[in-house]
C-alpha cells in the first residue's frame, strides 16, 4: 500500500510541475496517466501493485465522472448556450438516438454472434462523449463560443440520458422481470431515473446556495473551506439520486448548470476545490486502466473488436453530428471537427463495469469493443486537440484577413 501510495504521490508531484506544458502539448494528461499505469503495472515494471475489484474501479469511475460533470456544467456559459440552443439540441435529440442506431446496425454487421439485445447494449454504452479527452476543445477560446458550449453540454448531458437507456437494455439481455406493459416499464425506467435525478440536482444545489448565502452575509464561512461546499454538494447529489433510483450523473449535470449563474470570480473560488479533486480522481482512474485493462486489450486484440472501435469514433459519430447539424450555420468544417471530438472515456468505462457484472454470454466480445474504443480514443482525440484547434485559430485569422482585404478593396 506505502509502495502504490508513494509512486503516485511522486508522479502526481512531477506532472503536477510539467502539466501546463503537457496541456500545450500534443500529449494529454489522460495518455501520460494511462501509460504511467501501464509502464509500472503488474505488466510493464511490476512495480505498482493495481489490487482494486469492480465495484471499486466502478465507484472511482463513477464519483470521477460525477465530479467532472458538475464543474463541467458549472463552468457552462448560459449566455452562449441561449443564443446558440440548436447546436446542443441538434446533437442530443437527433445526433445521439441516430450515432447508437448507427452503432447497432455496423456492430450487428461486425459481431454476429453477439444477441440483439447485446449489440444494442454495446451501441448505447459507446455513444456518451466525454469533453475532458479534448480538453483544448472546450477550453480554448480560440474554439467560437458557440461550438464549445455545444460540445461541453452535449458531453455532460449525453452520459446521463445514456444510464436509463443502458440499464433498460442491459436488464432485458439478462431477463429482468419486466413490471407490466413493456411500453410502460420502459417509461417508468426513464422517468425514474432522469425525473429523480434532475428533482435531485434541482433540490440539493438550490439548498446549498440558500445556505451558503445565509452564512457568507454572517462571516460564517472560513477561508479555508471555502473549496470544500461543491466538492461535497456534488458528491451529495449523485449519491443521494442514485440511492432513490435516480441518475446520479443527471442529478451532477443539473446541479452544475443551475450553479453556473453565480457570479464569475466567486464561482472560481468555490469550484476549485471540486475541479482539484475531479483531475486528482481522474488520475487514478487513467492510471488503473492504464495498469489493468491496456495489457488485457493488447493480449486479446481481435480485428473485429478494432474495426468497430476505430468505426466508432469516425462514422457511427461523424455521420450523424454531420446529418443533425444540416441546416444549421455551421460550415462543413465545423461539422466534422465537432463530429471529431467524440471522444469517449469514463461514461463507457462506467458502462463497462455495469455489464461486466452480469456476466452476458458476449461479455468478453462487448468488453474487447469498449476497451479499445476508449484507448483509441484516449490516443486519437488526446494527440489530435492541440493541433487542430491551432489549425482552425489560423483558418480563423485568415478568414478575417481576407474579410478585411476585401472590405478595403470595395472601399
Amino acid at each position: 500500500m506505502y509502495q502504490n501510495a508513494a509512486l503516485l504521490a511522486a508522479f502526481l508531484l512531477f506532472y503536477s510541475a510539467v502539466a501546463g506544458r503537457v496541456e500545450r502539448s500534443w500529449v494529454s494528461g489522460p495518455i501520460v496517466f494511462t501509460a504511467v499505469g501501464f509502464i509500472l503495472g503488474p505488466d510493464g515494471l511490476g512495480v505498482l501493485h493495481i489490487n482494486i475489484s469492480g465495484e471499486g474501479l466502478r465507484l472511482l469511475a463513477e464519483l470521477t465522472l460525477a465530479m467532472v460533470l458538475f464543474t463541467d456544467a458549472a463552468n457552462a456559459d448560459f449566455g452562449v448556450v441561449r443564443r446558440n440552443i440548436g447546436l446542443p439540441e441538434r446533437l442530443l435529440l437527433i445526433g445521439l438516438p441516430l450515432t447508437i442506431v448507427l452503432g447497432f446496425l455496423l456492430a450487428a454487421i461486425v459481431f454476429p454472434s453477439l444477441a440483439t439485445l447485446e449489440i444494442a447494449v454495446l451501441a448505447a454504452m459507446l455513444a456518451p462523449t466525454d469533453a475532458a479527452l479534448g480538453k483544448p476543445v472546450v477550453t480554448n477560446r480560440t474554439v467560437p463560443a458557440a461550438m464549445r458550449e455545444a460540445l461541453n453540454l452535449e458531453s455532460g448531458l449525453n452520459d446521463g440520458i445514456c444510464v436509463p437507456i443502458v440499464v433498460l437494455l442491459l436488464g432485458l439481455a439478462v431477463g429482468t422481470q419486466i413490471e407490466g406493459d413493456t411500453i410502460v416499464h420502459v417509461a417508468r425506467v426513464v422517468i425514474e431515473e432522469i425525473g429523480i435525478g434532475l428533482i435531485a440536482g434541482l433540490v440539493l444545489t438550490w439548498l446549498t446556495e440558500l445556505m451558503l448565502r445565509f452564512a457568507e452575509r454572517r462571516g460564517w464561512i472560513s477561508e479555508h473551506w471555502v473549496e470544500i461546499p461543491i466538492v461535497a454538494l456534488a458528491a451529495a447529489c449523485f449519491a443521494a439520486a442514485q440511492a432513490a433510483g435516480g441518475s446520479g450523473f443527471i442529478a451532477c449535470f443539473v446541479g452544475g448548470l443551475l450553479l453556473s449563474g453565480i457570479g464569475e470570480s466567486h464561482k472560481r473560488e468555490l469550484l476549485r476545490g471540486a475541479e482539484h479533486t475531479g483531475e486528482a480522481l481522474a488520475l487514478l482512474t487513467w492510471v488503473i486502466f492504464g495498469g489493468i485493462v491496456v495489457a488485457r486489450l493488447i493480449d486479446r486484440a481481435t480485428w473485429p473488436a478494432l474495426i468497430y472501435a476505430i468505426l466508432s469514433l469516425t462514422i457511427i459519430r461523424m455521420l450523424p453530428v454531420f446529418l443533425c447539424l444540416i441546416g444549421t450555420r455551421t460550415s462543413t468544417a465545423d461539422k466534422l471537427f465537432i463530429g471529431w471530438f467524440g471522444p469517449r472515456g469514463l461514461a463507457t468505462i462506467v458502462f463497462a463495469v455495469l455489464v461486466l457484472d452480469e456476466k452476458l454470454p458476449g461479455n468478453d466480445t462487448i468488453m474487447l469493443a469498449a476497451g479499445w474504443t476508449v484507448l483509441l480514443s484516449v490516443a486519437a482525440h488526446g494527440v489530435t486537440a492541440n493541433p487542430l484547434v491551432r489549425l482552425m485559430g489560423q483558418s480563423m485569422r485568415l478568414g478575417a484577413g481576407t474579410h478585411e482585404h476585401v472590405a478595403g478593396s470595395d472601399r
